[in-house]
């Protein structure tokens, strides 16, 4: 008899053992396969943790940047507590013994009470910075070294320098070409004469509709020479895939002779604000 208990005591132990390391098994399998399924896809660890955005080439552009990077931190640390408080949860309470039924409990108040502020306070935290930086984003100061006024039609778009007393238009076959001075701040003031268009330039982490009617406005600083693609982020309608420009950053000598090319051409004064087509509209929406 002491020769069988003791033979079913050491075949029951490796049996236990191996019970206990299943969950750590689990977990190592999974964290394999995340990092695998992150180093064959090739992204940074900026793409990964962040889902990146592009690095910004205005002053302005570190704001939109700190705010998203510091809401991805905010979120994986609550992921990160919830996560290991659900593996905790799922090791520590595991039924150990067939049949057994965990106690069973109806409420706890002061958990109740902890998980309804604490997220709360977080929101109200989020919700502040955001409420700051936008309100830093969009202020206008009107202490800027140019304006541009940006007319979106269809289906492209016009840029007037005010300051200047020149234009550059665009086609949906030829995009319309936007040139800034590094290091100077522009204002820039929406207008279109038909239909919702939304300014966009990612490079910029800022975009602003353009509502018929209505003058949006806002400054920014480009602060890196360069040349970085802009388009229409509202559908707009049958062109709206058309509807692209470029914005090209460049010192302030070359930022005067591209005027002076302008006005070269011809391209002197203000652009028509009033232009636009109906193609793409219903014949009863039709003007002309």
């Amino acid at each position: 008899m002491r020769h069988t208990t003791q033979t079913g005591s050491t075949k029951a132990g490796p049996r236990s053992r191996a019970r206990l390391t299943r969950p750590v098994r689990a977990l190592v399998l999974g964290a394999g396969a995340v990092t695998a399924a992150v180093v064959l896809s090739g992204c940074t660890v900026n793409e990964i943790v962040f889902l990146d955005l592009p690095e910004p080439v205005t002053e302005q552009g570190s704001i939109t940047q700190n705010l998203w990077q510091g809401s991805w931190i905010a979120a994986w640390a609550v992921g990160i507590v919830t996560w290991g408080l659900m593996l905790w949860a799922a090791v520590a309470y595991r039924r150990r013994h067939r049949g057994e039924v965990p106690e069973q409990t109806k409420y706890n108040l002061p958990i109740e009470i902890m998980y309804t502020v604490i997220p709360l306070f977080m929101v109200l935290g989020l919700f502040w910075f955001t409420a700051r930086d936008q309100a830093e984003i969009l202020a206008v100061k009107n202490d800027q070294d140019l304006t541009v006024n940006v007319v979106a039609y269809r289906w492209n778009w016009g840029f007037n320098y005010l300051d200047q007393g020149a234009y550059a238009v665009g086609t949906p076959t030829e995009p319309a070409l936007l040139v800034l001075p590094v290091d100077e701040k522009v204002k820039f003031e929406l207008t279109s004469p038909d239909v919702i268009h939304s300014f966009w330039v990612p490079d910029f982490l800022f975009k602003m509709d353009v509502i018929p009617g209505k003058t949006n406005q806002f400054e920014l600083t480009p602060n890196k020479v360069g040349t970085y693609p802009g388009r229409c982020a509202e559908l707009c309608g049958v062109d709206h895939a058309r509807m692209l420009f470029t914005v090209k950053v460049v010192s302030k000598a070359d930022f005067d002779q591209y005027i002076a090319d302008l006005k070269a051409k011809g391209q002197d004064g203000l652009l028509d604000t009033g232009m636009s087509t109906d193609h793409g509209q219903m014949p009863d929406e039709r003007t002309t």
